[in-house]
């Protein structure tokens, strides 16, 4: 099931690559806007709020995991391109030590935190107790959030996109039943709907690892690879942390703006929420191609093929930046509509402030494909820490309007918070790649 990127046309390897992962990032946001709709419609706003107040801090923490198993990801198909199985093995094995030691250390800090976080995002009184909960709750899944994006990172290096959304598919369809379960018969609130998702995070994660063991012979592991590597761990670690900590800083000022937001009381909360996870549903196409034109960019730059690298991150961009116009459209025109889905038509104010985040949103929606696209472009030429600066640009962003702004025009900043984190990230990165790919050719030519 593996695949090499190395060879045929780049466009066309890209496309079919990123379909999967855009299959399955539809189907991961889909949950996520029928746990938001379910939540909201059966047990009303306040609980939606609970769900959304400390969303900034799961993105902080889960995105650290996510990134950084990721980045994990780069050196391993690298070594694939290359041919060096037994290299690429040795990164296998030493990237299950480093996540087993990073999912210990997160989930007790983490979960020993969680009151001390909520107090800090200002969340309202009347929502207090359910925030504290769900998030708690949450953060004793990082483990399960771990060791599936470990394994699907795995077989994307090595090319095989389509098994994990063929069980993230099903993990989905599980999560949904949880979902519905757990808060329709068993009454468990918004706790039922933390422990749906990760029980099926759980599952997903299990079944990765055990077709990894049956399936992928260029993955599988013997006791001559088995052995602690510092060399590797220095190389997964230069990777697969910055790439964390870009998700994880850039989350930092998504908090500072969700703070600010929560100041403003529940109803803004419910509004940004809903909009949020429609806004998470309209960037799926971007992450999935940016996946694939970073797998693609590690592949060929393990080969040699500079050529090929950039022809792949010119048509992934224009790609993108089309999808850009097309969704920002959808955002502008039908934003109203689209928030129907988590809230009742009596909640007039909750449908009006989400449709206003999601018009100015969709202005701005090509230049996030920009970002995306070439930010995971970097990182995948395994230019680490330039990628991590490009979340600080976005994080300053969002702190400065959060505290010179949404204190004079409100609710209204906070509607063009994200994109003066995007136009200005886009700024600095659309150069940096530039930068990278002219280095990696020149080291290219040096080893010929």
């Amino acid at each position: 099931m593996t695949k090499d990127m190395t060879a045929g046309n780049p466009l066309a390897l890209i496309l079919k690559f990123a379909l999967p992962l855009l299959a399955g990032n539809l189907l991961q946001q889909g949950y996520n806007l029928a746990d938001a709709a379910i939540v909201g419609r059966f047990l009303g706003t306040k609980a939606l709020a609970c769900v959304g107040s400390s969303g900034s801090v799961q993105f902080l923490v889960l995105g650290f995991c996510i990134g950084t198993c990721t980045g994990f990801a780069v050196p391993m198909a690298q070594r694939f391109g290359a041919g060096d199985y037994d290299s690429l093995r040795r990164f296998v094995y030493n990237s299950f030590l480093l996540t087993a030691g990073l999912a210990v250390v997160l989930t007790v800090v983490c979960a020993l935190l969680c009151e001390q976080i909520i107090r800090v995002l200002s969340t309202p009184q009347d929502i207090f107790a359910g925030s504290c909960l769900y998030l708690f709750i949450t953060f004793l899944g990082i483990p399960f959030t771990l060791l599936y994006n470990l394994t699907s990172s795995m077989m994307r290096a090595v090319g095989d996109s389509r098994t994990p959304f063929l069980v993230l598919a099903f993990s989905t369809v599980t999560n949904i039943f949880l979902d519905v379960f757990c808060i329709t018969v068993l009454r468990w609130g918004v706790a039922g709907a933390a422990l749906a998702t990760i029980t099926s995070q759980g599952m997903s994660g299990a079944i990765c690892l055990f077709y990894i063991i049956k399936k992928y012979p260029a993955l599988r592991l013997d006791k001559e690879v088995c052995q602690i590597s510092a060399g590797h761990m220095k190389t997964l670690t230069v990777m697969g942390v910055p790439m964390g900590l870009q998700f994880s800083i850039t989350a930092v000022g998504s908090m500072v703006l969700q703070s600010a937001n929560n100041h403003l009381g529940s109803v803004y909360v419910s509004a940004y929420t809903a909009s949020s996870r429609l806004k998470l549903f309209a960037m799926c196409p971007f992450d999935a191609l940016a996946a694939a034109v970073s797998t693609f960019c590690g592949q060929n730059y393990g080969a040699g093929k500079v050529d090929r690298i950039k022809e792949g991150v010119w048509k992934g961009t224009a790609v993108s930046v089309g999808y850009g116009f097309f969704v920002g459209a959808l955002l502008i025109f039908f934003g109203r509509e689209m928030t129907l889905l988590f809230v009742s038509g009596r909640e007039t104010e909750v449908i009006y402030a989400s449709a206003k985040l999601l018009y100015y949103a969709g202005f701005f929606y090509w230049s996030l494909g920009i970002l995306i696209m070439l930010r995971l472009c970097v990182q995948g030429l395994g230019f680490s820490g330039r990628a991590v600066f490009c979340g600080v640009v976005e994080m300053i962003a969002r702190i400065a309007v959060s505290l010179l702004f949404v204190p004079s025009w409100g609710f209204l900043a906070i509607c063009f918070a994200d994109q003066a984190a995007w136009v200005l990230a886009v700024v600095y990165i659309l150069p940096t790649c530039v930068c990278c790919v002219k280095r990696v050719e020149r080291e290219c030519s040096s080893q010929r």
